[in-house]
């Protein structure tokens, strides 16, 4: 049976409690003998999943007929060594994954990254990741692979939900609550179980409206 693999960063990866990303609750939507292999890690962008080797299973293991997901973003925004420019590396960096799903046979969809949570009043939500969602987007369209629009997905989530609701979607912590985070902890980017089940619900649904992917699912 074919397998889907996820490569992204943190908000998609298998973390650690409190902490989830959405790759951790898709099993629960695919097809009984569909492996989910989530290689996302923590901190990772385009650049820097390549360059730590953590690119290399992946390839190695990817066969024809697999899926490969793939959301970056959070951190190729950052301004240091893990940092790529949404009008040249970040799309050429993607579609390097995406050529090598080809190659094998596997179909690569690309996925916007996921919306922060950053409510200004009112309602209101601030846009967040800049050009990168935009990039993606235009990359999805010129090479023809199929695209999950998590940024716009998610953010239309939040702003169903409002403030409070959406809060609940991610990790905070009181004082004292976790010894990690002894002054307590609000997250705005990192996903809780309820959340990380929230934004892969979405993705399931963005699953279900691409051919390719159907065969995968429940």
């Amino acid at each position: 049976m074919a397998a889907i693999y996820i490569i992204g960063d943190s908000t998609v990866e298998d973390n650690k409690p409190p902490f989830r990303g959405w790759g951790w609750a898709l099993p629960k939507y695919v097809k009984e003998g569909v492996e989910v292999r989530n290689h996302a890690l923590s901190g990772c962008s385009t650049r820097s999943f390549r360059a730590e080797g953590l690119w290399d299973p992946v390839e190695k293991g990817l066969s024809a007929g697999d899926l490969l997901l793939i959301q970056f973003g959070h951190n190729d925004e950052k301004d240091d060594e893990r940092h790529t420019d949404p009008d040249t590396t970040y799309p050429e960096n993607l579609w390097r994954y995406c050529e090598a799903a080809l190659e094998r046979g596997a179909y690569p969809v690309l996925l916007t990254p996921v919306s922060r949570r950053f409510f200004v009043g009112g309602g209101a939500m601030l846009y967040t990741h800049g050009e990168y969602p935009r990039a993606v987007r235009k990359l999805a369209e010129e090479k023809n692979v199929p695209l999950i629009d998590l940024k716009k997905d998610s953010r239309e989530l939040y702003l169903s939900l409002g403030e409070e609701k959406t809060a609940e979607l991610f990790v905070r912590l009181a004082p004292g609550e976790n010894p990690d985070f002894p002054e307590g902890h609000d997250d705005k980017t990192h996903f809780n179980a309820y959340g990380a089940e929230k934004i892969c619900a979405l993705v399931a649904d963005g699953m279900r409206r691409i051919p390719v992917c159907v065969p995968f699912l429940k």
